[in-house]
């Protein structure tokens, strides 16, 4: 096996020393432009040796002018049939058919001649943005389209590098590089409203004596707060596959991750109780340093104290009769409160409350979520009905 090139500089090199020289010959002056973005932990950047088994190897996405396209595209994709060179930096440039029962995956194969039946996706770019994700690239998106398109495929069209650019494919970009103001808005108060509503069964479900639940919406808390970050950080989260990884690069990962650690280790919930405390407590200093609204008490209360919590008294005696939930929780409803307030354009203030994204309501591990055509297809739902 060649010695390991992260797939982002192999798909580069492979561009330069390979495709181009091959255009420059063959078709003199046509506008392109070629990147390694869409699926791959390679375009993330996170690709490892184990990622060289399939859909890896010199490969990216040549884009070519909508303007007799289909000719075009079919003169360029025989050409590098017959001229790439069947190994690249000892990788081989060959791939075979897709495989109709793993998803289309595509493995490399070692040939000895060409022609070579390359990983060079020919694509324009408004056809590449609707085939993958049903968007008409060419205009601003509608609030209903941002909130139905998963993180993950944002992060796709974001992420990766582009290695030239005739035909605008980086402007295209950056319109997807992060959401509007209101929408960001939205997305977090929903975020809060997850965490509002589990918050306190981490605690209950102790006191009921099913540690395993208990155990579960821990771990569930956990992926709020850490989706939580992402948003306040202004970063796409990636699939679970690569959450841990991405979360490395957070600016808060250092503080956040040993109290997520903290609260997976323990056993029970007197020892777990503590370090949700110290999460809580550094997520809402975290929120109030954006300082998109009047800063918020990060101190968390017991669950016990809701029904007083309007009359600013902020915790019951423990001996209280009415002290009946004495976990600790942040009443993380506060937070989705203040930044629904800040919401101005009416298109968003009429969306569904605290709903989400499709990133948020959805299972990312589920059909429906990986499925374009049905995550598109919510835009009408997401309404608020009278």
């Amino acid at each position: 096996m060649p010695e390991f090139i992260p797939g982002l500089k192999l798909s580069e090199m492979f561009y330069r020393e390979a495709v181009q020289p091959i255009l420059d010959r063959n078709f003199p002056g046509l506008p392109h432009s070629a990147a390694l973005i869409g699926y791959g932990s390679d375009v993330l950047g996170y690709d490892t040796p184990v990622s060289r088994d399939h859909l890896w190897g010199p490969r990216l996405v040549l884009f070519l002018p909508v303007e007799d396209f289909d000719k075009t595209r079919q003169s360029v994709d025989e050409v590098l049939r017959q001229e790439l060179p069947v190994r690249f930096h000892g990788y081989s440039t060959h791939f075979g058919k897709p495989n109709p029962h793993d998803n289309g995956v595509r493995i490399s194969e070692d040939i000895e001649t060409g022609p070579v039946e390359h990983l060079v996706a020919i694509e324009n770019i408004p056809g590449y943005w609707q085939k993958s994700g049903m968007i008409d690239s060419l205009r601003d998106q509608t609030v209903t389209e941002w909130l139905t398109i998963p993180q993950q495929q944002l992060l796709e069209w974001t992420a990766g590098k582009v290695f030239h650019d005739d035909l605008g494919l980086e402007e295209v970009r950056k319109k997807f590089s992060w959401y509007p103001q209101d929408v960001w808005l939205y997305l977090m108060a929903s975020q809060w409203a997850q965490l509002a509503e589990i918050e306190a069964f981490v605690g209950r479900t102790w006191q009921l004596g099913d540690q395993l639940v208990s155990q579960l919406v821990a771990t569930q808390i956990v992926e709020y707060l850490i989706k939580l970050c992402f948003l306040m950080e202004r970063r796409y989260a990636p699939y679970a596959k690569w959450l841990g990884t991405a979360f490395k690069e957070l600016h808060c990962y250092s503080d956040m991750q040993p109290l997520l650690n903290g609260i997976l280790s323990m056993s029970d919930y007197p020892m777990r109780e503590p370090w949700l405390v110290k999460a809580y407590t550094l997520v809402a200093e975290l929120y109030n340093a954006l300082q998109i609204t009047q800063p918020i008490d990060v101190g968390t209360r017991t669950y016990s104290g809701w029904h007083v919590y309007n009359a600013e008294q902020r915790e019951l005696a423990l001996d209280d009769p009415k002290n009946t939930r004495p976990h600790q929780v942040l009443f993380a409803g506060r937070f989705v409160d203040a930044i629904r307030a800040q919401i101005r354009d009416p298109e968003v203030l009429a969306l569904r409350p605290n709903l989400g994204s499709v990133s948020q309501f959805l299972r990312e591990s589920c059909p429906a979520v990986q499925s374009t055509a049905f995550c598109r297809g919510l835009e009408d739902d997401l309404w608020a009905r009278s």
